[in-house]
């Protein structure tokens, strides 16, 4: 089949883009993805426990947006799902967004009603307040219970998570976690929260069942693909390709590094198997210092889903660390981290292939930004309706 349209990368970027080009456009569409699997870092299966096991880590699905929930409801059925979120502070777990119920978790009965009513008095019930902005407040109960979270929520987790201290991270990162000021203890507060009845992986095989979409697999783009940056053409096997290219991977490995490569962390997971039931919520979050635990967080996978084994379980221990493409621990890149440094050498790659009309970036590491998954959805969704 010769193609029309060439994407690289099969996660929701590349995935969505080729099912709008063959099911509404009616074009060839050609997937180039390195991995042994689609569905990128969504890709899920069950595990010997019977447990549906996220081998990136949990992918647990959240929206405000109907567009998004209509167009995944063409591939999959729904589950509700809301998900809760444990983490350890002074030895006790209590909720994650910290709220007025940790507030009394972890302080005496006294202390606790006079910061909640500080609190509520300050920002209102039911808000959420970034902890950066909670910090700089003048009244002196809030800045202690700021300095509190700060010390025992954020800090170590953070360090941890990304390498760096909170005030070297980009303000949009930290806020991602607020305080609530409220009793919802949900991780998120999203109007639509579910997750797909048969997997995340079933969805892209859905997606992607059109005979007019062909997927490589195992294949590394740079086998087909070459950018001539001096006549600003895309070359498929040494041809010139016309056609939309859809480039969803990472942006410095496109370019083959020439102004150096971008900054990332990446994860390593420790899968194990347990006995009955090892938690008390799905995720139980470790904002501890890394001398205490190594890790961030663990993930009881059985508790994402919406019928699962009594017997045994799964879990993995999630371990951030730095990444490194030439490594066998950390090759895989999850986050962009947005320094100054990196994001000028991003625009640097950017502006490289301004003037190649046919290729598009597009993606979390593409487009080096920090995208939900229902945001890439929108994203492509736009993209294709864009250039098509």
């Amino acid at each position: 089949m010769k193609p029309d349209v060439i994407i690289v990368g099969a996660g929701f970027a590349g995935a969505v883009i080729a099912e709008r080009y063959a099911n509404d456009s009616n074009k060839n569409v050609l997937i180039i993805e390195k991995r042994n699997h689609i569905g990128g870092n969504m890709f899920d299966y069950i595990d010997d426990n019977g447990v549906r096991y996220h081998e990136y880590g949990p992918h647990i699905f959240h929206t405000n947006s109907k567009d998004v929930v209509d167009y995944l409801s063409k591939f999959t059925e729904w589950y509700p799902y809301e998900h809760r979120v444990l983490g350890v502070i002074e030895g006790k777990k209590v909720p994650i967004p910290f709220n007025l119920t940790s507030i009394e978790k972890c302080f005496d009965t006294e202390k606790a009603e006079r910061l909640k009513e500080v609190l509520v008095e300050a920002y209102g019930m039911d808000t959420k307040v970034p902890i950066l902005r909670l910090k700089e407040n003048e009244n002196e109960e809030v800045k202690e219970l700021a300095d509190f979270i700060y010390e025992n929520v954020f800090k170590y987790y953070t360090m941890k998570q990304w390498g760096l201290t909170p005030e070297e991270i980009d303000p949009g990162v930290t806020a991602r976690v607020p305080v609530l000021v409220g009793r919802d203890d949900r991780y998120f507060q999203d109007k639509y929260q579910c997750m797909p009845k048969n997997g995340y992986t079933a969805i892209f095989e859905n997606m992607l069942a059109s005979e007019k979409i062909e997927i490589m697999l195992n294949t590394d783009a740079h086998e087909h693909l070459r950018v001539d940056l001096e006549c600003n053409k895309v070359f498929y096997d040494e041809e010139e390709f016309t056609g939309p290219v859809i480039f969803t991977g990472a942006v410095d490995d496109l370019l083959n590094y020439q102004f150096g490569d971008l900054s990332y962390r990446s994860l390593d997971f420790d899968k194990q198997s347990h006995k009955g039931t090892y938690q008390e919520a799905a995720t139980v979050n470790y904002p501890t210092p890394a001398e205490i635990n190594g890790f961030t967080r663990i993930t009881e996978y059985k508790l994402l889903m919406d019928t699962y084994p009594s017997d045994k379980t799964t879990i993995a221990v999630e371990y951030p660390l730095a990444y490194n493409r030439h490594s066998d621990k950390g090759n895989i890149p999850y986050y962009p981290i947005f320094t100054e440094e990196d994001k000028k050498k991003y625009e640097s790659y950017c502006d490289k292939i301004k003037d190649i009309s046919n290729l598009h970036l597009l993606g979390r590491l593409a487009d080096y930004k920090y995208y939900n998954m229902d945001q890439i959805v929108a994203r492509a969704l736009m993209v294709y309706n864009k250039i098509k």
